[in-house]
């Protein structure tokens, strides 16, 4: 499960980095949407910044986080890697609107109600997979999650697909590659867990 994330100066520059190689006219109205970009955390119902395709190219644009759900407001905000394909609620996005949702890092809360934060080792930026919707007020998307690597298996059996770098390209573009990276398992990732201090006087 994601169900918060955090973004910053960094992954502003990550996003910008690409979409570097389109053209003047579709950089410019990414870059547009990069500089909305504010440092803090993102969660269900809120507005995100996510790397789509728009007649060939990659762009960053600003989409609404959460499907609308079958219960009045309740917001469905993730979708397993393992069953997409097979619900009518995700399968045009699994098909003709995969996305990228860039962050620095998510976190998760464990059965102690444990606030842990996981982030890449090895980059600044973390690519979480994700799938996009249009709406009759404007374009959603949710999170990909997947079963638990050993580095989230502590905290929570689910975790966002994470993408490398290199994937983003195939992700986004080629269709034949779509199953076989719903399939993978996302790195190692580092988890840091802040606990609160309690003084008694």
């Amino acid at each position: 499960m994601c169900g918060r994330y955090y973004v910053d100066d960094e992954t502003a520059r990550e996003i910008e980095k690409l979409v570097r190689q389109m053209d003047e006219r579709k950089r410019q109205a990414s870059l547009q949407a990069i500089n909305r970009i504010v440092v803090g955390d993102l969660y269900p119902g809120k507005d995100a910044p996510v790397l789509s395709v728009k007649d060939g190219s990659i762009v960053c644009e600003w989409q609404r986080w959460g499907f609308p759900g079958f219960e009045g407001n309740r917001l469905i905000f993730n979708a397993r890697c393992e069953s997409a394909l097979e619900k009518s609620m995700f399968q045009d996005g699994i098909r003709h609107r995969r996305i990228v949702i860039p962050a620095s890092w998510f976190y998760e809360w464990n059965s102690q109600k444990e606030k842990n934060t996981f982030c890449r080792k090895d980059m600044s930026t973390l690519f979480m997979a994700g799938i996009g919707r249009r709406y009759e007020d404007r374009e959603r998307f949710v999170i990909l999650t997947t079963a638990a690597n050993a580095s989230m298996e502590p905290v929570h059996d689910r975790m966002p697909l994470i993408l490398e770098r290199q994937d983003i390209t195939e992700w986004m573009f080629r269709d034949e590659k779509t199953e076989s990276i719903l399939h993978r398992t996302p790195c190692l990732l580092e988890r840091k867990t802040e606990y609160e201090q309690l003084s008694l006087f």
